[in-house]
């Protein structure tokens, strides 16, 4: 299938990633928008880009889906406590304009989510039907989001939850842990949550996929598969930097109170993925070493 992406939250580890890969792909081209090319809290500017971006695709190349992929979002999962507003206006409202213009000029919507908007208190992986429960201004934003997308935009939208997840733009923590190696003697890492390291390069090639796919439309799950703790991906972390692991020290969540609470379990099961057809991605220990052999440099400090 022939695409014409446009990638909302192009400056980010996840869209750049993204548009990298469209560039290696022959049947798809895209346009990459920022935070300064494009306010996603402003009605008419987010009309009048996807009216532009409708007019350009049809004119050049009309064989092509149209599809928008929203990479942005509000990602200060501590700040939201205090400002939920502004979380809400970028990761609940901006969604709804984008899945609105979609509509209105027929163009299909990709819109990334997260693990936050359940409660994080399971056992098991969590499948899409399983019931939510943010716990924090950031998770409750973000599923605003994801309803608003599936409501406005049901036949036509993918909501596509992840977790964990890094690369080679922008800070993240591989790349907190890589600065903290080089500066301290030994590092203390929680323990006591679990989930599923995603490298967002292979979420990126997953979300391409996903576009070119004819999967129907609703809720996703796309991680990295596998699952660890923030103890053991920093014990990997220090193994890819050459560093012995054993300088990573256990410790629990009570050992670093925050303003928003961090889920215990975030592992999401790849089932919806998977029967959708679409690629699995690779186990988070091997994605890992990938990223290190790929973009090494970019995760050192």
């Amino acid at each position: 299938m022939s695409l014409a992406l446009l990638v909302i939250g192009a400056r980010g580890q996840l869209g750049s990633d993204l548009l990298d890969q469209v560039r290696s792909t022959k049947d798809a081209f895209a346009r990459g928008l920022t935070s300064k090319d494009l306010d996603v809290t402003d009605a008419f500017a987010v009309n009048d880009m996807l009216l532009g971006w409708q007019r350009i695709v049809h004119a050049d190349r009309p064989d092509h889906r149209l599809v928008v992929v929203n990479c942005a979002a509000y990602t200060a999962v501590d700040a939201a406590e205090e400002d939920e507003e502004t979380a809400f206006a970028v990761n609940a409202a901006a969604p709804a304009l984008l899945a609105t213009a979609c509509a209105k000029f027929d163009a299909r919507l990709v819109h990334v989510s997260t693990d936050y908007v359940f409660p994080g208190d399971g056992t098991r992986p969590y499948d899409v039907d399983d019931a939510t429960g943010p716990k924090g201004a950031y998770g409750r934003t973000k599923l605003a989001g994801e309803q608003a997308v599936r409501e406005i935009l049901p036949d036509a939208s993918h909501v596509v939850r992840t977790a964990w997840l890094y690369g080679a733009t922008g800070q993240n923590f591989v790349k907190t842990m890589a600065r903290l190696e080089s500066e301290r003697e030994t590092v203390s890492v929680v323990e006591d949550q679990r989930g599923s390291p995603t490298w967002s390069r292979d979420l990126a090639l997953g979300l391409l996929a996903l576009a070119q796919s004819d999967a129907p439309a609703g809720v996703l799950h796309a991680t990295n598969t596998g699952e660890t703790t923030w103890h053991g991906f920093t014990q990997a972390i220090f193994e890819e930097l050459g560093a012995d692991p054993a300088r990573v020290l256990p410790t629990t969540s009570a050992e670093f109170v925050r303003a928003a609470p961090r889920p215990a379990y975030s592992v999401l099961s790849p089932r919806s993925w998977n029967d959708a057809g679409l690629p699995p991605l690779q186990h988070w220990r091997e994605a890992l070493t990938e990223a290190f052999r790929t973009s090494g440099d970019a995760f050192r400090p």
